[in-house]
């Protein structure tokens, strides 16, 4: 999915239309009453409650609707139209409920409080996120609100509970309730269904704190910000999602039963539907019965599981597949159970492994381990599959399976009890097959090497021919004007198409000819200094000097890894130059610096008191999950510290440098190298003794930052005298003792964030583990980061537990005048 920006000055332009269109007011401030031909927007000017007709009626509603009349989101009246009535009023009544009148003055509409305030105490708002919400005047608490109400769609920051329903109008031109509508279900693993009257239409499959595993697109279309929260005191499971990163976004249930997401163009203006629940009849649930999987791409929609035949084969050829399947043969267990003779030996049931598969419907959940998991569906006759799935953990099915789905990509392993026989003839026709293919794909590589060396021998002199030309972006270069430093390159020709190139003599003129007084630092590959550009616009210019450690390599690396990524907490790239053997990158400018600057500097630190603090952890763990998880490119930043972390004017924080990121396939999860590149003291272990990296090495890196982040002080240059400890030996040290104030910033330490200040702690020590299958993921962080209710898990000893002593001759007396606080980073002198 794409995902367009809100931007401030298209909604006020908007706010404009609205006022001079609309006959009446336009307001967000405090209402009590407004008639027919009158609207109230909120202040971003992106909602308007009002009174509307839909297409092909007469009747009048009130409603609240995004960007355009055509788009309404909640309706209040939706089953008592006003026919034939534009006389209608929304007002608060004398009891201080919210009412909507006819032109007779009847309540066809209310709120329904009881034991609320007087009209003169109450009023009604709409907020920016189109919540209508009706208050009390004189204390600004909220009496009533329309989120706790909804209609038919689901709006960032609404809370939607597993007590709330989302019901579908009947059709475009009638709002009242339609046969569809949309709950939580599943509360001990929760999943989203849509329902047709009470039975299933459609369900997303289990939530695993990161994604709804039943969903094929969101493995690697994450849909960003979504969160579920267990109520322990109510027994609900609250729902909610945050759209901050890709603007207007608003998911709604049309008339037909089907979800939609839809996303607001900025530069179309208008609704661009970005996914739907429904695909295939494969979206349909149990469309293919008990026991039968259903794959929109295979050459037949329905098939039975393998060990599995059709209970009825006359409707299964004529496609009804409703009534599914059912075992050819008993399970062993069975037999023994009906004590008779088995009759295919006494060898014991085994499992069958489906893979990338929607799992099934009435999933039991245990807390057991992954092996666990199987010896006690094993045991368990009743047990017809199971699941371990890493952050759900163990689940088991008893009795029929309904609505599997075959997936492309994603989804999870299931493993369906079969007799052992089954499990043998399944296994030969794989090994058949297996040998077909290999045969077949040894005939086409012969083939194509042949052919190869055909074209080679035919091509030769025009091959020497193409030598002579070097392609740089769109011009064709003489061999006299070409020059090793400056060329690009018919490789990076693609890559750079999109990016803006800038001439030398532009970025000198910005930057007074990269006068010092403009340098705002010194990196490992090069000086950075401000610019301004002829239009005002203030830059940051990377100028990568001829003796750094950042070749071409690494600065075509920067250059393409940057000009694909696009987040909030990235920081972006505006263009390059190649001239005159230059290497260099203009980024937006930051005006308030690196974290580092903040955070280790006593004047300074006052400036990010701990919700700033916590603000900056969260961007950069959402930034960290986008590069990991959410970008179309999988990328291992390999160098996070607190010198590249950037903040923009309203302290957000933004991560920089990727010179030394690695791209991956969206397959690969781990990679080996031979050259260690990076900063000492936020290197995973893994990474700085045997050049392994993933994804988890960038985790590391972000706990070390974060247990920084709250201490105020550096990994690499912390010196515990009495016990030789590096900080994050003396912040697990400390956190087992108890004597976790000792730990914290005192310049940010409060009562009231004392318990979030341990919780960051906590997560810190989770992702700096030695092992790295032991650190959580960027996606289980930031639900650690965001849920209170949360339990986490209990830290292990953290890598890098005792620092390198490199002068165990000295004595302890001695150390005190030989160690002092070192502000420069350790650094690989080949580039970090």
């Amino acid at each position: 999915m794409s995902f367009s920006k809100f931007q401030n000055l298209i909604s006020f332009f908007n706010f404009i239309t609205l006022l001079l269109c609309c006959s009446s007011f336009t307001t967000s401030s405090s209402q009590q009453f407004m008639k027919d031909n009158e609207t109230l927007s909120s202040n971003s000017g992106n909602f308007t409650l009002g009174f509307f007709t839909p297409q092909n009626s007469t009747d009048r509603y009130v409603g609240i609707w995004c960007k355009t009349q055509d788009f309404v989101i909640w309706v209040a009246n939706r089953n008592q139209p006003l026919i034939n009535d534009s006389s209608g009023v929304l007002t608060i009544s004398n009891d201080g409920n919210l009412v909507v009148l006819n032109g007779q003055k009847d309540v066809i509409w209310s709120s329904s409080l009881t034991n609320v305030t007087s009209k003169t105490n109450s009023s009604f708002t709409l907020s920016d996120y189109g919540n209508l919400v009706l208050s009390e005047t004189t204390t600004g608490s909220t009496i009533w609100e329309s989120f706790q109400h909804p209609s038919n769609a689901l709006l960032a920051s609404m809370v939607f509970t597993s007590n709330m329903k989302l019901t579908s109008w009947k059709n475009l031109s009638d709002p009242s309730t339609g046969s569809f509508s949309l709950s939580i279900e599943r509360l001990k693993i929760p999943e989203v269904f849509i329902w047709k009257g009470t039975r299933p239409y459609w369900r997303s499959g289990p939530w695993n704190n990161q994604i709804f595993i039943g969903i094929q697109d969101m493995e690697t279309l994450y849909l960003n910000g979504f969160h579920f929260e267990k109520d322990r005191t109510t027994g609900t499971v609250d729902l909610s999602f945050r759209a901050d990163d890709f603007g207007l976004l608003i998911y709604a249930l049309n008339p037909q039963g089907q979800m939609h997401e839809n996303s607001w163009s900025i530069e179309e203006e208008k609704w661009i539907d970005t996914w739907t629940s429904y695909r295939s009849d494969c979206d349909v649930y149990g469309f293919c019965g008990p026991f039968g999987i259903c794959n929109s791409k295979g050459s037949q929609i329905c098939s039975c599981l393998e060990g599995f035949e059709p209970r009825n084969n006359q409707e299964w050829n004529q496609k009804n597949w409703t009534n599914g399947c059912v075992r050819k043969k008993l399970l062993q267990c069975e037999n023994a159970k009906n004590q008779s003779k088995s009759s295919h030996g006494n060898e014991a049931d085994s499992f069958l492994k489906l893979s990338m598969v929607k799992v099934p419907d009435f999933a039991e959940f245990s807390s057991n381990e992954r092996d666990e998991c199987k010896n006690k569906c094993l045991m368990n006759c009743s047990c017809t599959a199971y699941s371990y799935v890493d952050d759900i953990g163990c689940m088991s099915w008893n009795g029929n399976l309904i609505d599997i789905q075959q997936f492309k990509t994603g989804g999870t392993d299931l493993y369906v009890r079969v007799p052992y026989v089954e499990l043998n003839i399944s296994d030969k026709g794989h090994k058949g097959t297996i040998i077909i293919a290999v045969s077949v794909s040894i005939g086409i590589i012969l083939i194509v090497i042949v052919a190869y060396f055909i074209w080679i021998k035919d091509s030769k002199p025009e091959r020497k021919k193409k030598h002579h030309r070097i392609f740089r972006f769109h011009k064709i270069e003489k061999p006299e004007e070409q020059s090793s430093e400056n060329v690009i390159g018919e490789l990076s020709q693609a890559k750079l198409q999109e990016l803006l190139l800038y001439k030398f003599e532009k970025l000198a003129t910005a930057t007074n000819n990269f006068h010092s007084s403009n340098k705002l630092g010194q990196g490992g590959f090069g000086p950075v200094y401000k610019g301004i550009l002829q239009d005002g616009k203030e830059i940051a210019v990377k100028r990568l000097s001829i003796s750094s450690g950042q070749g071409l390599k690494e600065f075509m690396n920067e250059v393409v890894v940057i000009s694909k990524l696009q987040h909030r907490n990235l920081v972006r790239l505006l263009g390059c130059c190649t001239e005159r053997n230059e290497k260099m990158l203009m980024y937006e400018f930051m005006p308030n610096g690196s974290l580092d600057a903040y955070i280790f500097d006593p004047s300074r630190n006052k400036l990010l008191d701990w919700e700033k603090r916590f603000s900056v952890i969260e961007g950069i763990a959402r930034g960290l999950l986008y590069l990991h998880r959410d970008s179309r490119l999988k990328i291992i930043h390999r160098d996070l510290k607190a010198s590249n972390i950037l903040l923009d004017v309203e302290m957000n924080p933004k991560i920089s440098d990727f010179g030394m990121a690695k791209i991956f396939e969206v397959s690969e999860d781990h990679a080996n190298t031979q050259r260690i590149v990076g900063t000492y003291g936020y290197m995973a272990p893994e990474y700085a003794m045997q050049g392994v990296f993933s994804d988890k090495s960038d985790v590391f890196s972000f706990g070390v930052l974060l247990i920084e982040i709250v201490c105020g002080r550096r990994n690499s240059s912390f010196y515990e005298h009495e016990n030789s400890l590096t900080l994050l030996g003396f912040a697990w040290t400390q956190w087992r003792e108890g004597n976790i104030l000792c730990l914290i910033e005192p310049e940010i330490y409060d009562d009231n964030h004392h318990k979030d200040i341990l919780r960051c702690i906590h997560i810190g020590l989770l992702c700096v583990q030695e092992s790295a299958v032991d650190r959580p993921t960027m996606a289980t962080v930031i639900s650690m980061l965001n849920s209170e209710i949360m339990e986490l898990p209990p830290a292990r000893q953290p890598a890098f537990l005792l620092m390198q002593n490199m002068m165990h001759t000295v004595f302890s007396e001695e150390r005190n005048e030989v160690y002092s606080n070192n502000v420069v980073s350790i650094t690989d002198l080949r580039g970090r």
